[in-house]
């Protein structure tokens, strides 16, 4: 596999993932259980800082207790950085600027590498060596999304990592571009939550970020009905009762948009449920990490091959459900 494919296969990765919680971890004995922490909170991946002296033995640990894990380094500054860091078994690694021999270096011996950049001259230097995914930094200080749209317009092919400045309050601006591939950031992994060792609050901060992430909203619930006639029945009697406004479609006929009534049994023993999210990607990712699984054959896509609907293979009290993309 070219350095090309294995960065593509990291970026699709991200992508799915959508957040990369930025380490800077002390107590290399710990990174075990701060693996588990991420896992277990919805986030499969970790930038391990060689900020921290031991970086590479904490990459070494995470990657042998959780092989599937996307772990990489962050703040790789040389190239020797950069060899202990794919030696201990990083899957990528990261720096805060640009520096072209280490580029180089990694790219010639396979190392997906993502440099950090904050201007159109670094953009151009980042093509000029082959690379197509950066890191962003620091993002809101050097202007922030406003600034990364400005600036793409030139550079279709492009992507961005932004980090420094990120929180739970921008990530879903931020990852509501379509250049947006992730967002990196250290507040889903406070400091002192890893001097305290307390696990639990970062699993509960990485799941509270997760689910901020994605969205989760109902949008209707669908009733299985015999034929048009009773569905219509059906949406006339919400329409009585509650001043729904029945809308007759090719389908199924809808009781304001909280009710579709189905003109014939479809998903479902009783009907099926939507939810909508911010990204059907994400979370269909996600709900696999949480033990459910796709039925891959209702996925549609839309002309970019973004995932926009997706039925679960399981049903939820004889409701089928599934994800819809939010408008």
């Amino acid at each position: 596999m070219s350095v090309k494919e294995k960065l593509d296969a990291v970026v699709e990765q991200l992508g799915c993932i959508g957040i990369v919680p930025v380490i800077k971890l002390d107590k290399v004995e710990n990174a075990e259980k701060l693996a588990k922490a991420l896992r277990e909170g919805g986030i499969n991946c970790a930038e391990v800082t060689f900020r921290a002296k031991g970086a590479d033995e904490v990459i070494s640990r995470m990657v042998k207790a959780y092989p599937d894990m996307l772990v990489g380094a962050g703040t790789v500054l040389t190239c020797e950085q950069a060899d202990a860091a794919y030696a201990a078994g990083a899957k990528f690694c990261v720096a805060p600027g640009l520096n072209p021999k280490v580029v180089r270096h990694c790219l010639d011996k396979g190392i997906p590498f993502a440099p950090g950049l904050s201007s159109a001259s670094e953009i151009e230097q980042a093509i000029e060596l082959g690379l197509d995914f950066v890191k962003f930094f620091p993002a809101e200080q050097a202007g922030g999304l406003p600034y990364i749209k400005s600036v793409c317009g030139p550079y279709t092919s492009m992507r961005f990592m932004p980090t420094g400045g990120v929180s739970a309050d921008n990530l879903n601006t931020y990852l509501a571009y379509e250049k947006i591939v992730c967002c990196g950031g250290s507040w889903i992994v406070p400091g002192k939550m890893l001097e305290e060792e307390n696990w639990e609050g970062i699993t509960a901060l990485c799941r509270e970020a997760v689910d901020k992430m994605l969205g989760f909203a109902m949008v209707h619930v669908g009733i299985n009905c015999a034929d048009p006639g009773e569905a219509e029945g059906v949406a006339d009697m919400f329409d009585s009762a509650f001043g729904f406004k029945k809308k007759v479609g090719n389908s199924s006929v809808f009781a304001s948009t909280y009710v579709e009534c189905m003109k014939q049994p479809f998903k479902g023993r009783m009907g099926h449920i939507a939810v909508a999210t911010n990204s059907v990607k994400r979370a269909m990712y996600q709900l696999k990490m949480r033990g459910y699984t796709i039925d891959e054959s209702s996925v549609k896509y839309d002309a970019k091959g973004n995932p926009t609907v997706a039925y679960l293979a399981d049903d939820f009290g004889g409701f089928a459900v599934h994800l819809v993309l939010k408008k």
